[in-house]
């Protein structure tokens, strides 16, 4: 039998109504110039979130790891210049006094959803959770991870979905469109759709955006750069700054079809000059 499903609220926004919940920008805050950049491109295109990885969790140990304190002040502050929120990963539990005071909406990557110890820590501090599935994970094992979190007393948790691993390697993931109707029956959590990760490059994030939207997500969390080659992390799966626009144009049709919407946000003329590529 379904559970009876209900939203999430994370400060002025309401994930789960009848509007889509959009998070977007890049893997990994960089510098002032480039997530300023995103914040403005991602807010004018009906964004309501800015995403950006302060402390990264990467594969290779030499690779960039994030900038830390420093990135999640320049979240902030980019967010709050162009009315958006904050979302972003909190690796470990020293981590938590510190860094939310810069987050609005705390991500727990794929890596950490079996993190028990986190997982139960952020129940009891009460702060809005976005909790990624593991890409090796079942929808129970998923759903029980996000129980760790309610059961300590914090309701506001939102499931994303970002793809499993599977013998498919045309894509880094594939994208589990099924598991979002089923969650969302399971459990009635609301439920977000992550395309960037699953598809691993950027030609696919638009097909998976829109099946995403098609499924029944809440919501989406989209990777966007302004120079997508260059970028210090996940760079193949980034879609450009100067295509986000077009994106969120067909998103927002699908999105029509089903009943739901995409706010339009802010006049072009918010755009920052001279700062988005091409």
């Amino acid at each position: 039998m379904a559970v009876k499903p209900r939203a999430v609220k994370v400060c002025d926004v309401t994930i789960g109504d009848e509007a889509l919940a959009v998070m977007a920008g890049p893997c990994a805050v960089e510098s002032r110039e480039q997530i300023f950049a995103a914040a403005a491109v991602v807010s004018a295109h009906g964004a309501r979130f800015l995403r950006g990885g302060a402390y990264k969790t990467r594969t290779a140990p030499n690779t960039f790891q994030g900038l830390g304190r420093k990135g999640l002040e320049l979240l902030r502050e980019a967010a709050e210049a162009h009315g958006l929120l904050t979302v972003t990963e909190i690796l470990a539990i020293e981590e938590i006094d510190a860094s939310l005071p810069f987050i609005d909406l705390v991500q727990l990557g794929s890596r950490n959803m079996h993190n028990v110890p986190l997982l139960r820590a952020l129940g009891r501090r009460r702060v809005p959770v976005l909790l990624k599935r593991g890409f090796g994970c079942t929808i129970d094992e998923w759903l029980h991870a996000a129980e760790y979190i309610l059961q300590e007393g914090n309701p506001d948790v939102v499931l994303c979905e970002r793809g499993i691993r599977t013998f498919e390697h045309a894509t880094r993931f594939t994208l589990d469109v099924a598991a979002v109707a089923i969650a969302k029956a399971r459990i009635g959590l609301p439920v977000i759709v992550d395309p960037s990760h699953a598809a691993g490059q950027r030609e696919w994030v638009e097909c998976l955006t829109l099946a995403g939207v098609a499924s029944g997500a809440d919501g989406l969390l989209i990777e966007t750069h302004p120079d997508p080659d260059r970028a210090l992390s996940d760079g193949p799966q980034a879609v450009p700054l100067s295509r986000f626009g077009d994106l969120m144009d067909a998103a927002r049709r699908v999105a029509e079809a089903v009943g739901r919407s995409i706010p339009c946000g802010a006049p072009a003329s918010t755009l920052l000059h001279g700062t988005v590529a091409t």
